[in-house]
């Protein structure tokens, strides 16, 4: 990543919670990284994609700023790229690469959160068009976003098919933005409410065919449960360096904190934790850039370095002691930073239940 230290820097404005510079960001090829180069992406592949997250996720301690980048490539850009008609790549993709267009990912719902499959928001055929009635909740960079790819029930009785994606732009009339909402971590990516009260969206709008929103939803997925999680394998990474360096430098008891045979246990538990997680999350690259069904792996990756960089954030401030505590070394908000990664893109529950599917259970 030639010269993005500096520019993930100026893309992260000063204070507490930070609204990204998205042209900044846009810099770093992390916006459209995985987008063809004909609309002015990266043209990277899965793998490659997870690699440059990754590389981004030890290079800048900002874990939201990252996230709120990978939101709008993997659950609203992606979808755009496998399913979107040719006019909407090229209407829409050259900005959401270059940042001049910011994308929110509408699927949450008050009452639908794990259970996306019984979705409230309505969306009414009519002439030209659909009317979208319904609210979305957690909408990561809602706040700021000038486009959404939402989800909203066409065919309540469609099973598998009953369900449509749209793309629709913020000054839709009845279409209303909420405020952000107040979060402990991931406080970068500004998340909010969105309510569409007879929002007249155009067919030429629709992302996929009617009915396809399942598969579209499923599919953005695959590519935010795998390449989004390197953001954490390089969280992971630079959190061990921390605690390497420190464990070196501490001493208690006569002795450095490296030579107590409990901190050495907990740093190559550490270890062990980020590699196993990498080599999922590398083998769920790898089967999306085959064309292969990865829905496995992706389930395997996404709980196995969620659960991780928890597990490596709360090892890190038991090393640190009462530094770990104190915001001039970081580990706090680190810690903050994980805990909603064993949430957001499916629970570890809903994981266990994809991959015990995935076996025949």
């Amino acid at each position: 990543m030639k010269d993005a230290a500096g520019a993930l820097t100026e893309a992260a404005s000063p204070g507490g919670s930070r609204t990204p510079d998205w042209p900044a960001l846009a810099a770093t090829g992390l916006l459209g990284a995985a987008v063809p180069q004909e609309y002015g992406g990266g043209g990277l592949g899965a793998l490659d994609t997870a690699l440059l997250y990754e590389a981004a996720g030890e290079g800048c301690a900002d874990t939201g700023l990252l996230f709120a980048a990978a939101a709008h490539l993997f659950a609203c850009v992606r979808p755009l790229v496998e399913f979107g008609s040719e006019r909407i790549r090229k209407a829409l993709l050259p900005a959401l690469c270059s940042g001049e267009l910011v994308a929110g990912n509408a699927m949450t719902e008050p009452d639908a959160g794990s259970d996306v499959s019984h979705l409230a928001t309505r969306a009414t055929k009519v002439e030209g068009g659909y009317l979208l009635d319904g609210v979305k909740s957690f909408v990561s960079n809602g706040p700021v976003a000038g486009l959404y790819v939402t989800y909203a029930t066409t065919d309540p009785g469609g099973a598998y098919f009953s369900t449509t994606a749209f793309a629709v732009d913020r000054n839709s009339p009845g279409l209303v933005v909420g405020p952000p909402m107040e979060k402990t971590g991931l406080t970068s990516c500004q998340a909010g409410r969105i309510a569409f009260t007879r929002c007249f969206v155009p067919d030429d709008r629709v992302v996929g065919s009617p009915g396809q929103g399942r598969l579209v939803f499923e599919t953005s997925m695959e590519w935010e449960r795998s390449c989004l999680f390197a953001i954490y394998l390089g969280q992971q990474e630079r959190l061990i360096g921390q605690c390497v360096q420190h464990a070196r430098e501490r001493s208690q008891f006569g002795k450095r904190l490296a030579d107590h045979q409990a901190v050495a246990d907990r740093l190559a538990g550490m270890r062990l934790r980020l590699e196993s997680g990498r080599l999922l999350l590398h083998r769920a690259c790898a089967e999306i850039d085959d064309g292969e069904d990865a829905s496995l792996w992706a389930a395997l990756a996404k709980l196995a370095v969620s659960e991780a960089a928890v597990a490596t954030a709360l090892d890190a401030a038991r090393i640190f002691g009462g530094r770990g505590h104190l915001t001039e070394y970081g580990i706090e908000q680190q810690v903050r930073d994980a805990l909603p990664a064993t949430t957001f893109s499916g629970t570890s529950d809903i994981q266990r239940r994809l991959i015990a599917r995935e076996m025949g259970l």
